[in-house]
């Protein structure tokens, strides 16, 4: 009798031992604009790689346990171009370099999303679906582009919300089918509260800011503090070209640009380089980031 009383507690100690384990840590890596149309679209074709813009950084990417960009244009063979003469189209067979970099989530909250119209925006999503990419900041319509998408890593959920200010306004609208999240305060704010009841985290990307600038200005700075003091953990920031700073600002971290990532830009020393951001969770809260400077190749490569 007392050597099944001995056992049973033996049994309950190893149970309660491993309920207490703690998960372990999680790895978020975001990366800026990805831009695979132009000139970086005519060296896949020639090449007949449409994974060569990531070779360089492949194994750095596969470390991430979730991997987060901005994809700069529509992926499409559809659309008119009714975007300036800076307008993108991506060739549907470059999907094959993002999923074999790994992403898994991609904003689409940017001004170049709507060079081609309707057709190529809506093409862009089935495409992503299709090729299991989750996509933040538009949608179908409204409700979808404003939706917290909520992924669980390592026992932790993170909600992720995308918004621009750049985008044409017609698109921005609680009308618009599909439709891009603008980055309004009114709106914002609501979304975060909501993404805080689905998870444990709250990240919002933002596609803002001045060109090549490599200092934030003051419009991004408010925004940037409003969007932690309402509840977000990070924020993390695109459309410059060129990488800005990296803040801790309360409790919360904002990366204001990460600048490019793959883009046809190396025209200037401050375009030829960018950033990544590696994101540590640990006990469902963020233990550190990381800013990890990444430099492109002749052919546009990123690499450490």
């Amino acid at each position: 009798m007392k050597l099944g009383l001995l056992l049973l507690m033996l049994v309950g100690s190893v149970v309660n031992f491993e309920s207490e384990k703690v998960a372990p840590p999680a790895t978020l890596v975001f990366v800026g604009d990805i831009m695979l149309s132009r000139g970086v679209g005519r060296l896949m074709e020639k090449k007949n790689d449409w994974q060569y813009p990531f070779l360089e950084i492949k194994d750095t990417l596969a470390e991430a346990d979730l991997l987060i960009g901005n994809l700069e244009g529509p992926i499409s063979s559809k659309g008119v171009k009714i975007g300036s003469i800076y307008s993108f189209r991506v060739d549907p067979r470059a999907v094959a370099g993002l999923t074999g970099a790994g992403f898994d989530v991609l904003s689409l909250a940017n001004n170049h999303l709507w060079d081609y119209g309707r057709d190529a925006f809506n093409a862009t999503l089935n495409i992503l679906r299709n090729n299991g990419i989750d996509y933040i900041g538009g949608g179908i319509d409204y409700a979808e582009a404003h939706q917290p998408l909520v992924r669980e890593v390592k026992g932790t959920k993170v909600a992720f919300l995308a918004y621009t200010d750049l985008a044409p306004a017609g698109i921005m609208k609680e009308s618009s089918k599909p439709a891009v999240a603008f980055s309004d305060l009114k709106q914002i704010i609501p979304d975060i509260a909501k993404a805080k009841t689905l998870a444990d985290l709250v990240i919002v990307s933002f596609h803002w800011g001045n060109e090549y600038e490599t200092k934030h200005n003051q419009k991004q700075e408010a925004l940037a503090h409003a969007v932690i003091d309402a509840g977000a953990n990070l924020v993390i920031g695109h459309h410059p070209h060129v990488a800005q700073e990296v803040e801790k600002y309360k409790d919360g971290y904002i990366a204001y640009s990460l600048g490019n990532f793959v883009f046809d830009q190396n025209f200037s020393t401050d375009t030829r380089s960018g950033l990544m951001l590696k994101v540590t969770i640990k006990d469902k809260k963020i233990e550190k980031t990381e800013s990890q400077r990444i430099k492109f190749t002749s052919t546009y490569q990123p690499k450490l």
